[in-house]
This record gives structure tokens, sequence and C-alpha cells, in this order.
């Protein structure tokens, strides 16, 4: 199978959980410490994906400058566009009990749509690049996107329920994300086949940075909301069962 292919592939594999989370929070109530738990969880996951498959790989691959300069850039652009979805009715938007309806907030949907693709592009992206050189693909990565992506879904999909958002909306929204991660992870593979180890090295770190942004701007201090003082637990958990999952 070309590489481009299952680059893609995984990318696909990643985002659907976007879609299965969706489907447990519309079909079904979960109580809300369970989702923040669940997001924790994915938090710690996520945390341990970039500093040691992300940030570590970018440094051995470019070096510290290129590195640094890729985070800090990746959480500047993450950070920036996030004040502005948050404007516009986001900022709870892997929440499942304060999201805004369109009589709140007018296009507060589509700017969750937005928010869904700034949060899920920079991971896919990385899943392609990782199998660039021929070399396997970072399972543990992939992993830990897929892992987060559930209580995404979840809470956000309960949310618009409550916001009164038809499921249309919801199952469409989640669908052409999942899709879109197949295509930013296959983008990522054919468009950095031909980048030198700095570029790849920053653009890897540039995605770390902006994940590392959204954990700690949105998954964690949503997650405490609900689950108060267990997340840090949790969210440890998580972080050792990547951590783990990357040295077996």
């Amino acid at each position: 199978m070309p590489e481009w292919l299952q680059a893609g592939g995984w990318g696909l594999l990643a985002g659907s959980a976007l879609l299965i989370g969706a489907a447990v929070g519309w079909y079904t109530h979960v109580p809300r410490w369970i989702n923040a738990s669940i997001m924790a969880f994915g938090a710690g996951v996520l945390l341990s994906a970039a500093a040691f498959e992300l940030i570590d790989k970018a440094h051995e691959r470019g070096g510290v400058f290129p590195t640094a300069i890729g985070a800090a850039g990746g959480a500047v652009a993450y950070t920036l566009a996030n004040v502005e979805l948050a404007r516009r009715g986001t900022r709870h938007r892997k929440r499942s009990g304060r999201q805004p309806s369109e009589k709140e907030k007018p296009g507060s949907g589509q700017a969750i749509a937005v928010g869904a693709v700034l949060d899920g592009i920079p991971e896919s992206v990385v899943i392609g690049a990782s199998l660039l050189a021929g070399s396997a693909v970072s399972l543990v990565t992939v992993v830990a996107v897929f892992l987060s992506n559930v209580p995404e879904g979840l809470s956000s999909a309960a949310g618009m329920r409550r916001a009164g958002r038809s499921g249309r909306f919801v199952f469409l929204l989640w669908s052409g994300i999942a899709l879109l991660s197949g295509v930013a992870a296959l983008g990522g593979n054919v468009l950095l086949g031909g980048a030198s180890p700095a570029l790849l090295a920053g653009i890897t770190a540039l995605a770390a940075g902006a994940i590392l942004a959204m954990i700690t701007d949105t998954m964690v201090p949503e997650a405490f909301e609900d689950a108060h003082l267990l997340v840090g637990l949790i969210t440890v958990a998580g972080f050792l069962t990547a951590y783990a999952l990357g040295h077996i």
C-alpha cells in the first residue's frame, strides 16, 4: 500500500473517534463527571505524546532552535485563533452543558465546526509525517489522538443537543472532521516528503505547541470543572499509559 494512502488511513482512524464519541454523546446520557474524567485521561495521553513523540523527535531531527521556534509558533497561532473563535461562542466547545444556541450566539455553530478543525488538524498532519522515509506510523500518536477525540466528540455532541442543534448538523460536522483528519494526515505525508530535517522538526514542534496550548486552554480547565480534584490523578494516568505504550 502506498505510504500516502497509509497516512490517510491512520488519520481517518484517529479522526473516526470523534464520530464514535458524538454517537455516544447524542444517544446516551453520560454523567458530566465521567465526560470530564475521560477528557482528563485524554489530556494526559496527549501531553505524553506531545512531549515524547513530537518535541523529543523534533529535537532529534533539527535541534533546539527549530524545535523551540516551531513550538512557540504553534502555541501562538492556536491561541490567537482560539481567542477569535471564543468571541464567536466556542469558548466551551468541548463542554456538554455550556454551549450557546444559535439564538443566544448567532453563528456559533459554524464557529464550533471551525474550532473542531483547529483542534484536530495539527495532530493529523503529524500522524502523516511520522510515516516519512519508510518509517512505521507512530502508534502512540495515533492512540493518543484517538483517545483524546472520543471525549471531545462525546461532550461536544451532548452540548450541541442541549443547545438545540440538529442531529444532522452534529453528525455531518463530526463526519466531515473525521474525513478532514484523513486528508490532513495524507497531506502531511505528501507535502512534507521532501522537507529538510530542520523544516520537518519545526513543523512537528509547531503541531506539538498547538496541541499543548489546546490541552491547557480547553481540555484541562473544562475537565476540572466537573471532575475537580481527581483530574490530576486521571491526567497522570493517561500520561503514564501513553508513556508505557511508547516503550513496549
